[in-house]
């Protein structure tokens, strides 16, 4: 018996008599008598569907509908048929239900940019761990990224094993590490204070708010007039704005209200007389160029203002919208505050991403709890030490933090 062979069919615009052209994918199927024949479907005209892109998607349904024998007997044979059955299962665009778009598009395009074009022509049940994990060590991106990578590819090998078309994930056992290359940069208050002076005013206050209430940029983006309340002293954070799309907070606790401070609301209401859209239904810093109807972009501020000021200020720290949220964590734990309300105030899920993540002690915070241990280890409040060092026998106390001792070359 000759094997069905997966088909890919055909896509094509068509005119008509009346109307615009339409979208029409094509395939060949068998029919009663045994012999194979055309069929086609009319997807939608080129005004609904203005992309091949999105043509190529709307006949997912079909292709997967018309290649359900073949995969159902088999599998599909290569990655790419299953990648494609993932998109199709478990990646649907037009819902926000399981994922937020922008994990989405990240998902999308560690597929399309990397694992497709590595693997797409293999068949998923050849590919081995120790290739895998040489080619994750291989690829030229950040440890966390590469590590995205590998859970990209594992979910797509967990999706096969769940059909039932494979029996093991290869990518279970690669070994990946995350770990940061580098520590991410904060910023001191007298830094905050310049970056703040040199900026325009509307990034000057997008940054004040970043750095006063922690919210992420896309959540700031995301407010609007009506979000405010200028009686309560506190912000609805209903919305984050991210890759061009209005979208659910990254947590349930990140949809928590935040306070805000004398000095936010001041700025905030002289914001907003001169914003150009002062409507309550109307975004905080909303577009120009889209005439209000969506907020600013975010990476293009970013690039375009907020680094060139930082540069010009003399910061030469890596300076991004987020290093406002960073330095905010770390201010509220250099002030002494309980590290279950600097959780909160930071809305983290989990009290490990606050501290080990986000909050950095300066150094003068370590210096005063580096001499309280010492304190107790020399019992430096004793009438023993204090005579010790009257009578010279303990020359390093008396010496300040910012004083170089000189050794003698013997002891260099």
């Amino acid at each position: 018996m000759k094997r069905s062979r997966y088909q890919q069919g055909a896509l094509f615009t068509e005119p008509r008599k009346t109307g615009p052209e339409v979208w029409v994918y094509k395939w060949r199927e068998t029919g009663p008598d045994g012999k194979r024949h055309s069929k086609k479907e009319v997807l939608g005209t080129v005004e609904d569907i203005r992309t091949r892109s999105d043509a190529q998607r709307a006949a997912e349904k079909f292709r997967l509908n018309i290649n359900r024998k073949v995969t159902e007997s088999s599998g599909p044979a290569t990655l790419n048929k299953l990648v494609e059955h993932y998109r199709m299962k478990e990646m649907p665009m037009e819902s926000h239900e399981d994922k937020r778009r922008s994990t989405k598009m990240g998902y999308l395009s560690n597929l399309n940019n990397h694992i497709v074009p590595r693997w797409g022509d293999y068949n998923p049940k050849s590919i081995t761990t120790v290739e895998v994990e040489e080619w994750v060590k291989s690829l030229k991106l950040a440890p966390a990224s590469r590590a995205k990578v590998r859970n990209v590819l594992s979910m797509v090998f967990r999706h096969g094993m769940r059909w039932g078309w494979l029996e093991k994930n290869p990518v279970t056992l690669v070994r990946c590490s995350s770990k940061r290359l580098r520590r991410p940069d904060i910023l001191t208050a007298e830094e905050f204070r310049t970056l703040l002076g040199a900026l325009p005013d509307r990034e000057r206050l997008m940054g004040t708010v970043c750095a006063t209430t922690g919210l992420r940029i896309g959540e700031v983006l995301g407010l609007k007039w009506e979000d405010i309340d200028f009686a309560t002293h506190q912000a609805d954070v209903l919305r984050s704005y991210s890759d061009g799309a209005i979208g659910p907070c990254k947590t349930e606790i990140s949809e928590q209200p935040v306070p805000l401070d004398e000095i936010v609301l001041e700025e905030l209401l002289a914001w907003h007389p001169v914003c150009g859209y002062p409507e309550p239904g109307d975004w905080v810093f909303a577009s120009d160029y889209n005439f209000g109807k969506t907020p600013l972009w975010p990476d293009s501020l970013r690039t375009k203002i907020l680094q060139p000021v930082a540069r010009r200020a003399g910061i030469r720290k890596q300076i991004g919208w987020h290093t406002f949220r960073r330095t905010y964590s770390s201010l509220l734990a250099e002030t002494g505050n309980d590290v279950k309300v600097v959780q909160e105030l930071m809305r983290h899920s989990k009290l490990s991403t606050t501290m080990e993540v986000y909050t950095q002690a300066g150094m003068t915070k370590k210096r005063a709890a580096q001499r309280k241990a010492v304190d107790a280890l020399f019992n430096r409040d004793s009438e023993a030490f204090k005579g010790e060092v009257a009578m010279g026998k303990r020359v390093c106390s008396l010496i300040a933090p910012s004083q170089s001792l000189m050794l003698p070359d013997s002891a260099r």
